[in-house]
């Protein structure tokens, strides 16, 4: 059985594809372009590839089986997800997992839930075998935060008060794996979801005691400044109105997660997924020994 894998050298593409091998699949990794040495292991097939060329696409699609499918942050995703999805339905593939959002249809103000609600219903009412996966905010981001914690002190993040369902990228692969080699899976939506909820206070107090410093919530009512920092640091000017729209929707209505959610997710997996601040930890002991 071979996986063709979108996003393949991303966060959660690259854990896939060690996920998937674990399990005894066969794997195609889809790239734009030739991958340096080591960045996959040498059973990994490699397809050259792009999400905007269907002719590339409908060949990387041929001798696969199943199909995991994710779009990274692009102007164009809906068109870059429904052609790889409608390739892959013309070639007769057994199966898609589609990487969606948590609460995708509750922000359809925010361009990429838009985007990703609407592959969503396309998929449901395709007649393709499919899994839909939607999970919370990735603990994983927080690795872009090293220099502001480290520097002036301060958690960036507007994550609020209300609570953020997050969870671990690794959680993420594995439940993808298991929904692509297992039997059981087709037709269903996963939140995926961790039993600890994300806030701004909480995560300033978790990153002071883990670094031996007062780490100060930078808050959340200048969500004007928030975008315009965005840009001042180079995130292009769509991704950061993008970004704005998303966190200020999570603090104005809240992306909290249920404890069955956390539990049917747990199930899925065969045990607990990792919380925030067990990542966090690992985070510091990993910026601690570099």
């Amino acid at each position: 059985m071979k996986v063709l894998v979108t996003g393949a050298t991303g966060t959660v593409g690259n854990e896939l594809v060690k996920a998937l091998l674990q399990r005894g699949a066969d794997v195609r990794a889809l790239t734009r372009k030739q991958p340096k040495p080591g960045t996959f292991p040498d059973a990994v097939e490699i397809a050259l590839g792009d999400l905007t060329d269907p002719v590339s696409i409908a060949e990387a699609i041929k001798g696969a089986d199943k199909l995991f499918l994710l779009i990274g942050s692009v102007p164009d995703e809906l068109t870059q997800a429904l052609t790889a999805y409608g390739l892959a339905k013309q070639a007769g593939l057994k199966h898609v997992t589609y990487l969606s959002v948590f609460k995708a249809d509750q922000f359809l103000d925010v361009p990429h839930f838009a985007a990703k609600f609407a592959v969503e219903q396309a998929i449901r009412a395709g007649g393709m075998p499919y899994t839909i996966l939607r999970p919370g905010y990735f603990h994983q981001n927080e690795r872009r935060l090293r220099p502001v914690l480290n520097g002036p002190g301060v958690y960036p993040v507007p994550a609020g008060n209300q609570g953020l369902a997050a969870v671990d990228v690794r959680d993420i692969a594995e439940a993808a794996a298991i929904s692509l080699t297992a039997e059981g899976h087709t037709g269903k939506t996963y939140d995926l979801v961790s039993s600890e909820l994300l806030t701004g206070p909480a995560a300033a107090a978790t990153w002071s005691k883990l670094l031996g410093k007062k780490i100060t919530y930078a808050g959340h009512g200048d969500f004007d400044g928030f975008e315009a920092e965005l840009r001042k640091t180079g995130t292009p000017s769509w991704i950061a109105y993008d970004l704005r729209v998303m966190f200020q929707g999570y603090v104005e209505r809240g992306l909290s997660s249920t404890e069955d959610q956390t539990a049917r997710f747990a199930a899925l997996l065969g045990h607990q997924p990792r919380t925030y601040s067990s990542f966090a930890a690992e985070l510091a002991k990993e910026w601690a020994a570099a």
